[in-house]
């Protein structure tokens, strides 16, 4: 089933953050149907830096064909503001789609960008981003590509002015609908009210963020059809290294940590290496008779 039509089905659509090949496999095999390519997580694991625009159109585009590669399932990809003006908007959908994309999120922050639960944004004008998501949807090859029009504007604007911007985004053409860091449960419905029924909708959970935690189920029966947790697992890998290499360093061994990790054979377990291994000697080489 294609991201378009797994969006008008139930229940809620709940795509895990990912940040490479190894998270992406892994939230295949654990029964994600989707999973939501973060620039964030890109940012804080490839570089160890937060994200504030740091993160390159082809940086992104290497991940995406590396997480292709190596899972079946849609990928929603954060592509941030495009990278540019609309000409940029339009090669940035051009290559992703390319690469492996499902989904483009597509945001209205000026250049450079930072994430949508940090202080400090600044925002292109309402027609600007309402050019950019026209541009990408001009640009992309197949229908069943999604974009996904983001509005960072109530932590600048307000919420009437967010709720503003979005009825502009999905005037221009945005299949899915995506506001940003609504900071109370009353935002949450309003952004519902408004637009459910008319664009399928969004929403972000970020782990200390400024939108109040909810689960996928809760979400749901407001009437979001996409629940993306963009960081979760970047925020659990951190901790959890934390403490792998504290005990490694204070006592000189893994022992103690062995029932926290994998063995070797686990994680080729995991990786499929003994699958891998077996499909390569169906090409080696017959010896002459």
């Amino acid at each position: 089933m294609s991201l378009k039509k797994r969006l008008q089905t139930s229940p809620i659509l709940l795509a895990p953050g990912v940040y490479d090949a190894l998270s992406g496999l892994i939230a295949e095999q654990a029964g994600a149907e989707a999973v939501y390519l973060s620039g964030a997580s890109i940012a804080y694991t490839r570089f160890g830096r937060p994200d504030i625009g740091l993160v390159s159109m082809s940086e992104v585009a290497d991940t995406i064909a590396a997480l292709r590669d190596r899972v079946s399932l849609p990928i929603v990809v954060d592509a941030d503001n495009g990278f540019g003006n609309a000409l940029n908007v339009q090669r940035t959908v051009r290559v992703f789609e390319r690469m492996g994309a499902g989904a483009l999120q597509l945001e209205d922050q000026t250049m450079p960008k930072r994430c949508g639960h940090l202080d400090g944004k600044s925002l292109i004008s309402t027609a600007e981003m309402a050019g950019k998501i026209r541009a990408a949807c001009d640009a992309r090859a197949s229908e069943e590509t999604l974009i996904i029009g983001r509005t960072d504007a109530i932590a600048v604007e307000g919420f009437e002015a967010a709720l503003d911007r979005a009825e502009t985004y999905v005037e221009a053409g945005a299949d899915m609908l995506f506001v940003e860091a609504p900071q109370s449960l009353a935002e949450i419905g309003e952004i519902v009210q408004r637009f459910k029924g008319r664009v399928p909708l969004m929403a972000n959970m970020v782990e200390g963020g400024k939108t109040p935690a909810m689960d996928a189920a809760g979400l749901e029966a407001l009437g979001f059809d996409l629940v993306i947790f963009p960081g979760g697992v970047v925020r659990a890998v951190a901790a959890t290294a934390r403490a792998y290499y504290a005990n490694l360093l204070g006592t000189g061994s893994n022992q103690a940590f062995r029932d926290r990790m994998f063995d070797f054979a686990g994680l080729n377990g995991v990786i499929g290496t003994p699958e891998l291994l077996a499909e390569g000697k169906r090409y080696d080489a017959e010896d002459d008779q």
